[in-house]
């Protein structure tokens, strides 16, 4: 790495760190990120420079593992149907995609949903995902509350279903329906696992899997999954965040921001004097 780009991601992290201390920066010399074909996907749908780059990799790499494992594909919750995409193309045509979805947003959160979700966030229309899917044919929308369309599929079989639901009652019925009917091998990923804004989501995870041999195996960036037919380590949680999640009380003051920032520029001249003087050495 040159001695600018170090600067650069140096200066970004300590920003980070002043603005939003319990993030965590992770390297960027990743190769998945200069991907060209995936950066082309992302720009399709406007992800390019937003949050879930990172979550789409991980269904993009994850149905891989399902390339031998027969069964149709499901999703239970769209969105504008960025992750029906990848699943339409890896699918390749040869495996029927169903995707469920009431198209009026989110149901009615209970108590178990926390404040953040209110009900008809997250709305987009049928025409939407249609026109997203446009280049495949292999695939089939039911619009409606789940799980009242699932019935339509009770007699399929399934190898990578993707949840993204948000909420308790829709998860818990999502995993309730697909997991008896995953042939083994197959994939189930819940995109709002660990997401301390999804508590209800986690908490119907953990529910229904807990007399079962496979857990949910949570991904650094939020969502978990786990493989039909593989028993899994339980987790052991932690009982501050699985209780609170994210507890915004302890972010800074803009006070105290204000005074890391007027320091910062001399806590940038000392790390790129250590920088210098590490490269003088060598």
């Amino acid at each position: 790495m040159s001695l600018a780009v170090d600067y650069r991601f140096v200066l970004l992290a300590k920003i980070g760190a002043i603005l939003y201390p319990q993030y965590r920066f992770k390297w960027p010399q990743m190769d998945w990120i200069h991907d060209e074909d995936f950066n082309a996907y992302l720009s399709q749908f406007n992800e390019l420079n937003f949050w879930n780059s990172e979550r789409r990799w991980l269904v993009w790499q994850l149905i891989r593992l399902t390339k031998d494992v027969e069964g149709d594909t499901a999703e239970c919750g769209a969105f504008e149907g960025a992750d029906s995409y990848l699943i339409c193309k890896a699918n390749d045509g040869k495996r029927q995609h169903h995707i469920f979805d009431s198209f009026e947003g989110l149901s009615r959160p209970d108590k178990s949903d926390g404040t953040y979700w209110q009900e008809g966030g997250l709305a987009r229309s049928e025409e939407i995902v249609a026109r997203n899917l446009a280049e495949f044919s292999a695939y089939t929308l039911y619009r409606g509350w789940i799980p009242s369309r699932f019935g339509e599929v009770a007699n399929h079989r399934f190898s990578f279903v993707h949840i993204d639901v948000d909420l308790h009652r829709p998860t818990l019925d999502s995993l309730a329906f697909f997991y008896p009917r995953m042939n083994d091998g197959g994939i189930i990923i819940c995109d709002d696992y660990g997401s301390s804004v999804c508590p209800g989501a986690t908490s119907a995870v953990n529910e229904f899997l807990a007399d079962k041999p496979e857990k949910m195996i949570p991904m650094p960036c939020a969502g978990g999954f786990l493989i039909k037919g593989i028993s899994t380590t339980p987790r052991v949680y932690s009982r501050t965040l699985s209780a609170h999640g994210l507890d915004e009380s302890q972010l800074p003051s803009w006070g105290k921001i204000c005074v890391q920032m007027m320091a910062l520029p001399f806590r940038i001249a000392f790390s790129a004097a250590k920088i210098i003087l590490r490269k003088i050495v060598r």
